[in-house]
């Protein structure tokens, strides 16, 4: 499928917290403490709506935490957001996906000891038998649990998980239970799918599978914004590309424009990741940013005594 043109996806240029023309995700404010760390300090960013975000960063940027507070699995120490339009901050994490808002986890969440279809038949939404009265009356809730059935039978042949149905969830690999997790969130049918690091831990013949699992949610006019750390799987499926180091937004834009922004290169490497560290002169560039007085002392000590 091809990529949605940068033209359809900004207002502006790509700069941190640029607006969206279609913006599904406002979100003002938004920070998370730790103790004396903060994890998430985001002034503003919008995820541009039909089209595939990737949120990258080096590990600790705060990507993870960001989504929890997004989903309701934690509770941010300032800031809102939107979806739709409508407030999200604070809300459960339930009421947030039944409004459309689905995510899935780095560490899987599928319930081993229940069979791959009774792991889909949880994700349904709208399911009488779940209600204690009614589910001693089973006329009222057959035809619902026929139809929720059919569903994720339909969902585990195309996920290539249908032969494994009868299966306890324990007995799949790291890749099929993501495929099974992406595949249960799609059983609420959702607005929006968040992914927390899809291909972390999957062999290279499921990535590919995860790929395009990943476009087809796409083509089907839902909104994906996923984590990743592979910077070959974000060139070649996201539209719009985010970046986040020490829980700031630090950059974004297209995927060709982002990797080559000196912000993220740092963000990644290390803001002096070309400087020579075998020379005074490197050591005292890096010992500057550092703002160490003793380190830059200690230096120029060493430097005033070799140039005598």
């Amino acid at each position: 499928m091809p990529k949605t043109p940068v033209a359809d996806l900004v207002d502006g240029p790509a700069v941190p917290g640029v607006a969206k023309k279609n913006p599904i995700i406002v979100a003002d404010s938004v920070s998370r403490r730790f103790g004396g760390l903060t994890a998430v300090d985001v002034a503003h960013v919008e995820i541009p709506a039909n089209a595939i975000t990737a949120l990258i960063g080096p590990n600790g940027a705060g990507k993870t935490t960001f989504f929890n507070l997004l989903t309701g699995f934690d509770q941010p120490n300032t800031g809102t957001w939107t979806f739709q339009g409508r407030d999200l901050a604070r809300v459960p994490a339930f009421r947030v996906s039944r409004r459309g808002m689905v995510r899935t986890f780095q560490l899987t969440k599928s319930l081993g000891l229940m069979t791959v279809l009774d792991n889909m038949l949880l994700g349904a939404t709208k399911q009488p038998g779940e209600n204690m009265f009614r589910a001693l009356f089973r006329p009222w809730w057959r035809s619902r649990e026929t139809d929720i059935t059919q569903k994720a039978l339909s969902l585990l042949e195309r996920f290539k998980l249908d032969t494994k149905k009868d299966d306890y969830a324990a007995s799949l690999s790291g890749g099929q239970r993501k495929l099974l997790e992406m595949a249960r969130a799609l059983m609420s049918d959702p607005v929006l799918v968040m992914l927390d690091e899809p291909m972390a831990g999957v062999n290279p013949a499921l990535t590919q599978s995860l790929l395009g699992h990943i476009l087809d949610l796409k083509e089907q006019g839902m909104t994906v914004l996923f984590v990743e750390h592979d910077m070959h799987v974000v060139q070649e499926i996201a539209d719009w590309v985010i970046v986040m180091a020490e829980g700031k937004v630090v950059a974004e834009g297209p995927p060709a424009t982002v990797m080559s922004d000196k912000a993220v290169i740092d963000a990644y490497l290390g803001a002096h990741h070309d400087t020579d560290l075998g020379t005074l002169s490197g050591q005292l560039e890096v010992a500057k940013d550092m703002d160490s007085e003793v380190v830059k002392r200690d230096l120029e000590e060493e430097a005033a005594h070799d140039a005598r």
